[in-house]
């Protein structure tokens, strides 16, 4: 059965969310006051409703309670949010993501009790820092305890050997997840690089220069195993 999920917001962050759970299987519900952006998303997703989501009847009217998760995407009026968030909490909504945008309103979300808090702008700031710092960093995700998943352009001192040679576990401290390799293929009769998973690497699988690794790992070992490798 698919998740039925409600986003609340239709900007940006919002429609991207909706969007992106519609084409995973998702049953979403798009809401927004603005009509016009509903009947844009309309396409997208299985219900659009233009309605003050901070009106408990007509949130309950709509269906609210069935949904599995309520996202909270209103970036721009952090008041109708916070008025949005306390009127899901107080009717009882199973699950509820909200956004922040800065510290201050992730403190002020925390204290009125929301569990689940998005900041995008935060993590695509980041995300920019760490890719400026140190280009061979493509993405990361940072996990408890200084550990982390990340996915790096392979240093060139690697490119060329097998993984039984670099032997990342026992001189990094580093696992391998995968790898992600280019393919030529071709498309609109233009050729086009594009990256698949490569599967669970083998010891003899040989690194390649448009490789990416995705690693497990403390993040200082990750950092030490590019620098030493450059």
């Amino acid at each position: 059965m698919a998740k039925k999920i409600a986003v609340i917001g239709m900007g940006q962050f919002g429609m991207a969310i909706a969007k992106t759970l519609s084409t995973k299987g998702a049953e979403v519900m798009a809401i927004d006051r603005n009509e016009t952006i509903i009947e844009e998303v309309a396409e997208n997703v299985d219900m659009a409703v233009a309605m003050d989501a901070t009106d408990k009847k007509t949130l309950i009217s709509q269906g609210i309670l069935d949904f599995e998760a309520v996202v909270v995407a209103i970036g721009e009026d952090f008041e109708q949010l916070l008025l949005c968030t306390t009127v899901l909490m107080d009717i009882g909504v199973k699950r509820i993501m909200a956004r922040s945008r800065g510290e201050n309103q992730r403190i002020i979300l925390e204290k009125i009790g929301v569990k689940e808090i998005l900041s995008p702008e935060d993590e695509v700031g980041m995300n920019v820092a760490e890719r400026l710092m140190n280009p061979s960093i493509v993405s990361y995700f940072d996990l408890p305890d200084e550990y982390c998943i990340m996915e790096v352009a392979p240093p060139p001192d690697v490119i060329g050997r097998s993984l039984i040679d670099i032997d990342l576990r026992r001189r990094y401290d580093l696992n391998l997840i995968t790898m992600k390799r280019s393919t030529e293929v071709v498309r609109d009769g233009e050729k086009v690089q594009e990256q698949h998973i490569y599967g669970i690497p083998k010891g003899e699988s040989i690194i390649r220069d448009n490789d990416s690794l995705v690693l497990f790992g403390k993040r200082k070992d990750v950092e030490r195993f590019i620098e030493i490798n450059q």
